[in-house]
């Protein structure tokens, strides 16, 4: 990835914090994304023995995650937090006591540098959070190395046709980054391979928000806190020029008299393997002879 795609975590970081309380009446598309995949869950039998929901933000899958798994803990991680803080609100009273339900952790961590022990969960849930790491691979084997064997990951993201009209937009503007690079479902089933993940299940599913107005499609990406927090991003103050170029170029999506803003969402989850055993209950172990 080059520089100017980096994300500038200081930033990132300081965007969520301040989108805390706007975040969930702008966050309809991350709502229903959460929904499908707690639907899916439905159909995986995992007993974990705890639980990381990693980018938790407000903790939108925290009641359900709870209400499925009663008595296991569950660590909230989230870069910001705020976020974390605003998480408290969706539970009732009695599930955040000490003592009524195996304990309920909030962690401020990078995804990049999870502050877990080895093994010690069961089940990673990420519902659209990954879109916001540096180094995709790294996350993922940090990911393997908290799970225990026997483990799920299961997972949200975006793929690389998101925002893909406002990007164009932007095209022959001031020469900046604008929007996200996003990473293709092929090479994320590839990293999870590479990183030692068991039986990848990769799928993607478009949807299309409608705005009348570029303005407002801005509007909703900033009280979500999705900033453009790259290194190669403008300064603080746009030129009012741009604005109207990009008001312009996005004119030429409309349809219907409505500006269509895509998001490519990509579904994945895969399995930490055990250990396979011999007839004797000893673990096997390949060596592999160099030619």
């Amino acid at each position: 990835m080059s520089d100017e795609l980096a994300l500038d975590k200081r930033q990132l970081r300081r965007a969520f914090e301040l989108a805390a309380d706007t975040y969930d009446a702008a966050a309809i598309l991350q709502h229903e994304v959460c929904h499908r995949m707690l639907a899916r869950l439905d159909y995986i039998k995992v007993r974990p023995r705890a639980i990381l929901d990693a980018g938790s933000g407000t903790g939108n899958a925290l009641t359900e995650l709870l209400a499925r798994f009663p008595q296991t803990p569950l660590v909230a991680l989230d870069i910001a937090l705020a976020m974390l803080q605003r998480g408290r609100m969706r539970l009732r009273w009695w599930q955040d006591l000490p003592g009524l339900r195996p304990p309920l952790y909030r962690v401020c961590a990078d995804v990049e540098r999870l502050p877990l022990a080895p093994e010690s969960i069961g089940l990673i849930w990420s519902n659209l959070a990954l879109q916001w790491v540096n180094d995709l691979p790294r996350a993922f084997a940090e990911m393997f190395r908290a799970l225990e064997p026997g483990g799920l990951l299961m997972f949200s993201t975006f793929g690389p046709d998101t925002l893909k009209e406002l990007r164009r937009a932007y095209e022959d503007t001031d020469g900046r980054t604008h929007v996200n690079r996003f990473v293709d479902m092929h090479d994320i089933g590839d990293m999870l391979v590479h990183a030692g993940y068991a039986d990848p299940v990769m799928d993607m599913e478009p949807f299309t928000l409608t705005y009348d107005d570029v303005l407002a499609l801005m509007r909703d990406l900033k009280s979500i806190g999705a900033h453009n927090v790259t290194h190669g991003r403008p300064g603080a103050l746009s030129r009012k020029s741009l604005i109207t170029s990009v008001r312009r170029n996005y004119e030429a999506f409309r349809v219907n008299g409505k500006l269509p803003a895509t998001f490519e969402v990509v579904y994945g989850h895969a399995w930490k393997p055990r250990p396979r055993m011999s007839p004797t209950g000893r673990p096997v172990i390949d060596i592999k002879v160099k030619p």
